[in-house]
């Protein structure tokens, strides 16, 4: 085929407009490496296979016929916070008020298989989900709402056991039988290695977890999905779109591998594989990204030989970007998530969760999450778009940009295929190194101003305030979970509940179906805590080790660098007159995995001249004050993101007086309602860093505080 007859006409067009200059000046290189031309026709088509149709290998336009014509996608929002009781209430008003499913996130404790009472978890109960400690908080969570009738989604990896177990039993106890329980857990581990880091055991008996889940629910629950295989965090952590759609795939291939080697026949379980991906304000890209991922998974599970449809058939529950909420000029954040919401309906997601506004600043209230929930609705009833399947399919621009995610994603899953897979890519350490070089990159160009941000570094408003409730959770929440759990260890039969922990730990140690182990455990009132601590006797807790890149970040400021070159001056004076560079301690205290802004501010650090030392994660305060002693440090940085920073961050000053460390300098960064400010400064924090600010602004304001103590 020809070339447009009038393509070059319009080139001439076009340059004329643009005072001569050539049209490929406005060439744009994507973050994924994908060159974008200003203009797109039918010949971009031409060696492409774009004739497909919804609900037909390959699946590209749609994994149904008729798509949202035929049934919109299913409205969740992702909601638990405090205790069961306020999360039950809170699903009871989002039922009434138009959601369709439920989508349960829990407390970070949770997560980490700890009980309420654990002393390591003391900063954690109820901040950033539902704090779960036994059925009984289970059986109050899903009050008055009938799990034979409703779909319910669970985000939970490393404690999957005892919290699966809790939901089978709270039906049980409802009157429900497994085969009448309908939603997804994500059960999706290998992606807690990589970013989201809420692992409990080391990466082969978690692998065994899984396989064990998949295996029970294909026998019992056949309504229920038992994996969705996510690349949202990921994404969250700096991932690029390509970088998601070839991690995220490989992910689930690597799970495929281990239920056919657990023995396993492909369409018994294949079928109820689900995906979970994130969608950020790249608006053509991620589109793209979801169909060029339904065609990949479609061929990447030919090789494993399914006679069901549906064992290739890729379906997925899509939630908008937090990491792309602002707390400057937040209101913007509504803007962002429509945008990243008509996204995931172009792309033709199953299910969505649409973030709040304020989710930057704190917890989402019932104000802010009316708006996020009503964003669906009004795209779902008002635009008129589930009339058309596809709307986008033959696209020019979408077509082909969906082809060369296809292209650029299928070289990346190549490349884990020949290190033997993902767990072995993992295990290699290059999906994460290139998603944290992602990551810095990204933030580079924002802290440059190449990447707009309205609100944060274009379009500034000159006297910024909050006018909106944030919501806290009260440190009560943890004093009614101990409670309870005291209550229900007085109450429960402890001779029944000690069979029944000793032989799930004999089916891990021996073999047997872990699941199938734990519903004993869980119907005698064996809490979450004891659970997994049953099997950690066998398995053992993962310790991840934490690394960080260099020169990323300063590389991206070439050209451009008179303020890098400015910082790094400074730490040289610094060394020279004081006989070492500035050193800095970045910390991570509490549960929270969420990884992406302490890596890359540290990253950023070791390139601006100061000796970086990074923290384990999870630490306790002591721990980190110990650390910044034995270190040597001038400064820690306290890194928060699960409303944590009140009780974590005092403690941590506290204890570096305790120990000796009173002169040490201590800065706060991350999600911190302005709010707080005042309190962290009266504990003793000397700065706070909030979303958004610009990783040179803190090292210059770090800088000076060092220069004003020790210069």
């Amino acid at each position: 085929m020809s070339d447009h007859p009038k393509l070059e006409e319009w080139k001439e067009l076009a340059s004329k407009q643009m005072k001569g200059k050539p049209v490929d000046t406005l060439d744009w290189m994507t973050p994924e490496g994908i060159k974008v031309k200003p203009l797109y026709t039918a010949e971009d088509l031409e060696n492409l296979d774009s004739n497909t149709l919804p609900g037909m290998a390959p699946y590209m336009r749609g994994p149904m016929a008729t798509m949202y014509a035929g049934r919109p996608w299913t409205i969740r929002q992702y909601a638990g916070f405090s205790t069961a009781k306020e999360s039950n209430a809170f699903y009871h008003k989002a039922l009434a008020a138009g959601q369709k499913g439920l989508s349960v996130a829990f407390d970070l404790a949770t997560h980490r298989g700890y009980d309420s009472d654990h002393p390591r978890v003391s900063g954690d109960i109820g901040k950033a989900g539902v704090a779960i400690d036994s059925v009984e908080d289970m059986k109050i969570l899903f009050d008055g709402i009938p799990l034979d009738k409703m779909s319910v989604s669970m985000t939970m990896n490393g404690a999957v056991i005892p919290i699966l177990a809790g939901y089978i039993v709270a039906a049980e106890e409802q009157g429900v039988s497994h085969a009448q329980l309908s939603g997804t857990i994500q059960n999706d581990i290998l992606k807690e290695y990589l970013t989201r880091n809420t692992y409990i055991y080391p990466p082969t008996p978690s692998m065994r977890i899984i396989s064990d889940i998949m295996s029970f629910c294909s026998k019992n629950m056949p309504r229920y999905n038992t994996i969705s295989i996510s690349g949202y965090h990921m994404m969250e952590a700096g991932a690029n779109s390509v970088l998601q759609t070839a991690f995220t795939l490989a992910d689930g291939v690597e799970y495929v591998k281990a239920a056919l080697k657990s023995g396993m026949d492909v369409d018994a379980f294949a079928p109820r594989l689900s995906f979970f991906f994130g969608i950020g304000m790249n608006f053509f890209m991620d589109i793209a990204m979801l169909r060029a991922a339904r065609f990949l998974w479609h061929r990447l599970m030919s090789q494993f030989d399914p006679t069901n449809p549906k064992s290739s058939m890729l379906r997925t529950h899509c939630q908008t970007s937090g990491w792309s909420l602002t707390q400057q000029d937040p209101y913007n954040n509504i803007i962002r998530t429509t945008l990243e919401a008509m996204t995931a309906v172009l792309g033709g997601t199953q299910s969505l969760h649409t973030n709040s506004f304020d989710e930057a600043i704190g917890l989402p209230t019932d104000f802010s999450a009316r708006i996020a929930r009503n964003t669906q609705i009004v795209i779902q009833e008002e635009s008129q778009v589930c009339q058309v399947i596809d709307p986008l399919g033959g696209s020019y621009y979408v077509e082909s940009l969906t082809n060369s995610i296809i292209e650029e994603a299928q070289k990346i899953i190549d490349e884990i295929e020949e290190l033997g897979g993902m767990a072995k890519a993992i295990e290699s350490g290059m999906p994460k190194m290139r998603i944290e070089e992602s990551a810095a990159r990204k933030q580079a160009r924002i802290d440059q101003g190449l990447d707009v941000i309205v609100g944060v570094n274009k379009y500034k408003l000159a006297d910024e305030k909050i006018d909106f409730d944030v919501r806290e959770v009260p440190s009560s929440v943890r004093d009614e979970q101990v409670a309870r759990l005291k209550e229900i260890k007085a109450t429960r039969d402890s001779g029944v509940v000690e069979k029944a922990l000793a032989d799930l730990t004999a089916a891990a140690q021996n073999g047997g179906n872990l699941l199938e182990a734990a519903l004993p455990a869980v119907r005698a009132r064996a809490t979450v805590g004891e659970i997994s601590d049953a099997m950690e006797s066998v398995f053992g807790r993962f310790v991840a080790t934490t690394r960080c890149i260099s020169g990323v970040y300063s590389s991206e400021f070439s050209g451009n660098d008179d303020i890098i070159q400015a910082l790094k001056k400074r730490t040289a004076i610094f060394m020279e007159k004081q006989g070492r560079r500035p050193r800095l301690l970045v910390s991570k205290m509490g549960q929270d995995g969420h990884d992406r802004g302490f890596k890359v501010v540290a990253s950023a650090y070791a390139d601006l001249g100061f000796d970086v030392d990074i923290s384990p994660m999870f630490q306790t305060p002591e721990e980190a004050a110990k650390m910044a002693i034995e270190n040597d440090v001038h400064v820690v940085g306290a890194s928060s993101l699960a409303a944590g920073h009140k009780s974590l961050i005092p403690s941590l000053i506290e204890e570096l007086g305790k120990i000796g460390g009173g002169d040490i300098i201590v800065v706060a960064g991350g999600v911190i309602p302005p709010g707080d400010y005042d309190f962290l400064f009266e504990a003793g924090v000397k700065a706070v860093f909030g979303p958004g600010t610009p990783i040179t602004d803190s090292a210059d304001r770090t800088m000076t505080l060092l220069e004003e103590k020790y210069l």
